[in-house]
């Protein structure tokens, strides 16, 4: 292994460690901070996706970086409005304590414990992988979208929710962003006993990739765009592209 190689697998194992140590309040942190506005992101998300692939049947659906397991129940809760015959719906995330929790959560979904940039499943098998505020979490995020490429099947699609850094904030922008670095990160703290966690998000962002970059990200491993758009004031984004 390289020492460039070395170096990123000891960052992502410090980030999965971290993730394993606020597993048990996770969810109470997050529904204290977002206020439940991530929902409608969520089921957005799974509408629009369903409408693009346009099957009244679905073999399987992967999440990755599935955390606590909430996204996986708006594939579920989405499809059963949607009339969509929904198969398998698989999780994939390398904290054993992220998923320990999804597990007495949502005990009728699939898990696996395993890195983005490595996921145990066939080639083109599935129909839909998403990932929902994880992709900046993963340190070799073009691997990792690789892996999604194999991992579908032509034309299935790819969903990414997520907090994009934003070059150019507005007014309204600016007081979100110090609303998520400086009060955001007390509170999580607060309730986790873990502030360097609560830290770690603000800083993930600021540090992570554009809405553009991200697209042509996307398209270098084999997508073709879809559908792009910011919510509540360029807070949050949604990708979808659909394998080539």
């Amino acid at each position: 292994m390289s020492f460039q190689g070395k170096k990123n697998n000891e960052k992502q194992e410090k980030i999965v460690e971290m993730f394993d140590d606020i597993a048990p309040t996770y969810d109470k942190a997050n529904r204290v901070m977002s206020m439940g506005i991530d929902k409608s992101w969520r089921r957005k998300a799974c509408m629009l996706s369903y409408e693009f692939l346009a099957q009244d049947s679905i073999n399987r659906i992967v999440d990755v970086a599935c955390g606590t397991g909430d996204m996986m129940d708006f594939w579920r809760e989405s499809a059963e409005k949607s009339g969509i015959a929904l198969g398998e719906i698989v999780g994939v995330d390398p904290s054993n304590g992220m998923v320990d929790v999804a597990r007495k959560k949502y005990p009728k979904f699939n898990y696996h414990i395993s890195k983005a940039t490595e996921i145990p499943l066939d080639d083109a098998s599935s129909d839909i992988l998403s990932i929902t505020y994880g992709i900046r979490n993963v340190v070799e995020r073009e691997e990792a979208l690789k892996e999604f490429n194999r991992v579908l099947k032509k034309d299935g699609l790819v969903v990414i929710l997520e907090f994009m850094k934003n070059e150019n904030p507005s007014f309204i922008a600016k007081l979100m962003n110090f609303y998520t670095n400086k009060i955001l990160p007390k509170v999580g703290g607060f309730i986790s006993k873990n502030l360097e966690a609560y830290e770690y998000l603000p800083n993930s962002i600021e540090s992570f990739s554009t809405v553009e970059n991200m697209q042509t990200e996307l398209e270098s491993a084999g997508f073709e765009m879809l559908y792009t758009k910011s919510f509540s004031m360029d807070i949050s984004t949604l990708l979808i592209a659909r394998k080539k």
